[in-house]
């Protein structure tokens, strides 16, 4: 939720603190590498930061990156953080969140796929994510066969969602995406965990471009970032 006034040293915290609602989900469902995929991206790779350059402990790293052979839809989040953050904070921000997830929810690496902050800038989240697709524990039941974006900040009703943001999004999931997978088309995906919002072997229709909210029971990714969703639709059929 949105805390006016909070000063900068409470975005230094460990991320237990800072991540309630947007904390992504993992599986309990072991998936096998496939073969990877030799389709061309629908556009060009954008930017992205890689996990060595924000400082990412790969010694805490418990497993190594499953990859995905094909990417059927994309899960978009919000971090929880304040969103008054410097954007040369978010390394240390990074770092504090890799913690979280591994030592506190006990997962093997950070959730997110990729994270994107307030200035657009695109960060590697899940190790071997800087090329290739791979399966993250962002969103339970639907980790198989889906991606994982967070969005750094809170974005409840009312608030400003930057441009720069949402322009950095857009242009992830345009490279992102399988070249066949319509932005404005919906996907049928089967659950694996019954803790998600729908029972273990249950199969639902999502849209291709979805809101965490729309597979587990929270407010992720925020009614404001929730709310641009049609637009970003649009934006990343544009940009391919």
């Amino acid at each position: 939720m949105e805390r006016p006034g909070l000063a900068l040293a409470a975005l230094l915290l460990p991320a237990a603190v800072l991540l309630r609602w947007g904390a992504p989900q993992a599986d309990s469902v072991v998936e096998k590498p496939p073969q990877r995929s030799a389709e061309r991206p629908a556009a060009p790779r954008p930017a992205v930061v890689p996990r060595a350059d924000w400082g990412a402990d790969e010694s805490m790293v418990r497993e190594k990156p499953v990859h995905m052979q094909r990417v059927k839809a994309v899960f978009l989040h919000h971090t929880d953080h304040d969103n008054g953050y410097d954007c040369a904070d978010v390394p240390r921000l990074l770092r504090f969140l890799e913690a979280d997830h591994i030592r506190y929810e006990g997962w093997d690496d950070v959730g997110y796929n990729y994270l994107v902050d307030r200035c657009g800038t695109v960060y590697e989240g899940r190790a071997g994510g800087g090329e290739h697709a791979v399966r993250g524990a962002h969103t339970k039941g639907f980790n198989k066969r889906t991606v994982g974006i967070a969005a750094l900040g809170t974005f409840d009703a009312g608030t400003h969602v930057p441009q720069p943001m949402l322009d950095a999004i857009a242009a992830l999931i345009a490279w992102r995406l399988p070249p066949e997978n319509d932005p404005h088309g919906r996907v049928r995906l089967t659950s694996t965990n019954d803790a998600s919002r729908y029972p273990k072997g249950s199969t639902r229709w999502f849209d291709v471009i979805a809101g965490h909210r729309d597979a587990f029971e929270t407010t992720c990714p925020g009614d404001a970032l929730e709310a641009q969703l049609p637009e970003l639709r649009d934006e990343v059929a544009r940009l391919r």
